[in-house]
């Protein structure tokens, strides 16, 4: 867990530079245009599934349900884009916002060298050249920074391996 602590530290500098020098930044808690479009199953390390369960946990009993059955329907569904089962639908944040994966906490930030940004919104915004000064966060590094810390697998993986170990304890 200290690498994960360490890793998010070095995240949220880089997120505080960016907005300290762009005020109206787009990705902040609330911005839920991401959450509607995932192009696949989010894949997490244990630590952060150890970190995330601990976020689920602090949910009211009837929230849970809903996003246990969110997550459950997940593995199932086959439509792309797919919506993250943690978005709060009627809010547009995050249920375990403080909690969140590190692709939610890097996704706006940070940019991948054979991939580019991610988000159309900021993407637009490069393109014209309003972030021509912008000090991207390496995403490479940070995919590095996961690989340390063990295999990752899906949400729906590691929801149904957690499920399977407190029906069978």
């Amino acid at each position: 867990m200290s690498l994960l602590r360490s890793l998010h530290t070095d995240i949220d500098a880089r997120v505080a530079a960016t907005r300290t020098a762009y005020s109206g930044w787009l990705c902040r808690r609330g911005c839920e245009g991401c959450c509607h479009r995932l192009a696949d199953i989010p894949k997490i390390s244990r630590a952060e599934w150890e970190l995330l369960a601990e976020g689920l946990a602090l949910l009211p009993p009837d929230v849970m349900r809903t996003v246990g059955q969110e997550i459950v329907d997940l593995a199932k569904q086959v439509n792309r884009p797919l919506v993250c089962p943690l978005l709060d639908r009627s809010t547009g944040s995050c249920r375990v916002y403080l909690q969140r994966p590190v692709a939610c906490r890097t996704y706006g930030y940070y940019v991948q060298r054979d991939k580019g940004l991610y988000c159309n919104d900021i993407q637009a915004q490069a393109d014209s050249g309003a972030l021509n000064d912008v000090v991207w966060g390496n995403h490479d590094a940070i995919d590095r920074r996961l690989d340390a810390m063990g295999a990752a697998k899906a949400l729906t993986e590691w929801f149904q391996e957690s499920l399977l170990a407190e029906n069978s304890g």
